[in-house]
């Protein structure tokens, strides 16, 4: 690698960019993709999207039965989450990049081949250690939904791209919101091993769809791997996101959990000094440290711990005995029924967000949708006493996230050069995931905080109180205007 003392002037043209014929060969396939044709791209890889995006949820409503079926502790069955998480933080910069350079529908391949053979593992084995390593191999397909959208930039006429990202965007809550009630069903009155052949029939089905469909994009910049970059990204995302991810059973306080975030916060400083002095970085922070696309991503972390909180601060709460003063004792299936309009909001809602981004811009539709999701927040805090109310809270919570969630996509294209874009989708991706784990380990430390008990003498238990939900709900509120103030920040593009 060879070795600059600063960052790349502006003024040299850059070694990434396109080849002329390659712009030239990316205009033609966009002047001859027909209606029809545009459609069955998008559908495609919209469906690779809501097959990533459920297998990251569907083992969520059984993980309280999976210890007695495995013969393992709760902390341990944790790691099946934990392991998606850590890889998919990894993978989705690096499989962006690599998309880039090598091809971004040949990146998408490879992570639903991910998710294939890890579904495969999975839903072949009892044992806790392959489990984990399926799951791990699983946390690599969640590039696809990144990939997808930069693959669909680049194929589609411009004017079907704002919609097709919305979709693709939307794709992250339906896939979601349909695992928990799939997830809650087949716990209830199957093998938990059905989940995983799900997983293996929708995506392989996805996967050889996009080999028959989708082309391949002729925009790519070549070069080589930054493999120092790629170590120092990686420890600095584990370092990260591990103590986040535990930090219910190792504790705020303890010796790993310090030591691990100040790591963490020393691999980022050398892995950002390293990446603007090397010749092809695996991240080009001379691009992507311009204002729109550092507060869009910024804006992206707080999203996604507010959409997050709306999983762990919905479904629980629903199941929760009416002992409790708010829980109305659903079941897992029935409490997953009622996330659906939220989910479900954000696919319906994709077409006329495309209308409003191309109205009055990224940036004010980010903020509508973060005002939006305020206002869902609130009336979550507010409204309590009724099925209805929690319900309807929680779909305007989802209107809101529809509205940013597509806005974010359309910020990065629009801000970003055409050589860059799939690594760009990869971290604005990584930063959502960033703001879920924020919201899983904080959300999980306020719950525990406040607690009601439950019954009485020994058959009694403690449960979340009212008081920690709504602290949860009022910290997802600030989230939400923190967001919107910085999507009003965001300037315009100079044309």
């Amino acid at each position: 690698m060879s070795v600059h003392d600063d960052a790349r002037p502006a003024t040299l043209p850059d070694p990434h960019a396109p080849a002329p014929e390659a712009v030239a060969a990316e205009a033609e396939i966009r002047s001859h993709t027909s209606p029809g044709r545009a459609r069955a791209e998008l559908l495609v890889v919209g469906t690779a999207g809501l097959a990533v995006s459920m297998a990251q949820t569907l083992l969520v409503p059984v993980l309280q039965v999976l210890p007695g079926r495995l013969d393992a502790t709760p902390s341990d069955v944790e790691w099946l989450l934990t392991s998606t998480l850590l890889v998919a933080a990894v993978s989705v910069p690096v499989m962006g990049r690599l998309g880039d350079m090598f091809g971004k529908r040949r990146m998408l391949l490879v992570a639903l081949a991910a998710l294939v053979v890890g579904s495969l593992l999975c839903a072949l084995t009892d044992d806790l250690g392959l489990l984990i390593v399926g799951r791990g191999i699983q946390g690599v397909s969640v590039a696809a939904i990144p990939l997808g959208i930069s693959l669909l930039s680049t194929l589609l006429p411009r004017e079907r791209v704002g919609s097709a990202i919305a979709v693709v965007s939307a794709m992250l809550s339906v896939g979601g919101a349909l695992a928990l009630p799939i997830g809650g069903l087949v716990g209830e009155h199957a093998d938990f091993h059905v989940l995983f052949w799900i997983t293996v029939a929708v995506g392989a089905a996805s996967l050889v769809a996009t080999l028959a469909v989708v082309p391949e994009s002729p925009v790519r910049t070549g070069g080589r791997i930054d493999v120092v970059g790629t170590v120092l990204l990686a420890g600095a995302l584990v370092a990260l996101l591990l103590p986040l991810a535990e930090s219910a059973s190792w504790g705020w306080t303890s010796g790993r959990t310090l030591g691990l975030l100040a790591l963490g916060v020393v691999l980022v400083a050398v892995f950002g000094w390293t990446q603007t002095r090397i010749a092809e970085p695996l991240v080009d922070l001379v691009a992507l440290r311009r204002p729109p696309i550092v507060l869009t991503n910024v804006a992206s972390i707080l999203f996604g711990f507010a959409l997050f909180a709306s999983m762990i601060g919905t479904a629980g709460y629903l199941q929760a005995p009416e002992a409790t003063g708010y829980g109305f004792g659903a079941s897992i299936v029935f409490s997953g029924v009622c996330m659906l309009p939220g989910g479900l909001a954000m696919l319906v809602l994709s077409d006329a967000t495309a209308t409003i981004i191309g109205r009055i811009g990224g940036a004010r539709t980010l903020a509508l949708g973060a005002a939006i999701l305020a206002a869902g927040w609130l009336m979550r805090i507010v409204l309590t006493s009724e099925l209805w109310m929690v319900v309807v809270g929680s779909a305007v919570v989802g209107v809101g996230a529809a509205i940013g969630y597509a806005a974010m996509p359309s910020l990065i294209n629009e801000h970003t050069p055409v050589s860059e874009i799939a690594a760009a989708n990869g971290l604005n991706s990584l930063a959502r995931s960033l703001g879920t784990s924020v919201a899983s380990a904080v959300g999980g430390s306020v719950l525990a905080a406040n607690t009601v008990l439950v019954g009485a003498g020994a058959a009694s238990f403690e449960l979340p109180s009212l008081g920690g939900y709504r602290l949860l709900f009022a910290l997802c509120v600030v989230a939400s205007v923190a967001a919107g103030a910085l999507a009003l920040a965001i300037p315009r593009r100079r044309m």
